[in-house]
């Protein structure tokens, strides 16, 4: 993903004053910044969502997206809403679905409806809709919100897993408690990506500004 000179404002207010980001293959990179800096606007605008005022995105094959705040139908169960982008994505089976559901222990709430499902669970769908058709590209914003840390420490194994089969991932967040994780990290202030730091746990690991 290629982002250049990415600039967005609410009426008078700027809220992105000029982004530029390149997101390798292969690379683990994350954003952090104060809440209300802008982070879910540059995802959104990353993803698609949002058309920035000025500036261009360019990315290759697919793209997944997990944005912070969980979008599922109360009334679906996690089985219909496989289903349903099962059918969006245009996939032939539910087998890597199955497989993400397992290594996040989300195996047997299929026909649980996602309203009664508890925060963390939510989360653990959210994602797996996000992963299930394979993104070369992963944009997660607060991914591990209501987690425990059992799912924590295996949401950072899957993480682990993308990296090696070459796949991108950017993790937004408001802390940088996870920074030791990471090959890239930025930090998002005044409408602009700072250099941050980012011990790496891939090879080339890097500090972009």
């Amino acid at each position: 993903m290629h982002v250049r000179n990415v600039h967005h404002s609410y009426g008078r207010r700027p809220v992105l004053r000029g982004i530029d980001l390149t997101l390798r293959p292969g690379t683990v990179a994350g954003i952090v910044g104060e809440n209300g800096a802008g982070k879910t606007t540059l995802l959104r605008i990353l993803s698609g969502e949002l058309a920035p005022d000025r500036g261009t995105v360019v990315h290759t094959g697919r793209l997944g997206y997990c944005p912070q705040h969980v979008m599922l139908n109360d009334a679906l169960t996690v089985r219909q809403h496989l289903d349903f982008f099962e059918a969006a994505y245009g996939l032939g089976d539910l087998d890597r679905a199955r497989d993400i559901m397992g290594s996040l222990r989300l195996t047997g709430y299929d026909d649980e409806r996602a309203g009664v499902l508890s925060g963390g669970t939510r989360q653990k769908l959210n994602l797996t809709l996000a992963l299930m058709h394979d993104p070369h590209v992963l944009l997660l914003d607060e991914p591990y919100q209501g987690f425990d840390w059992d799912t924590y420490r295996r949401f950072w194994d899957l993480t682990g897993a993308l990296r090696a089969s070459g796949r991108s991932v950017l993790v937004v967040s408001h802390l940088a408690h996870d920074a030791a994780r990471l090959d890239e990290l930025w930090r998002l202030h005044d409408g602009l990506l700072h250099a941050g730091t980012a011990a790496g746990t891939g090879p080339g690991a890097e500090v972009r500004t």
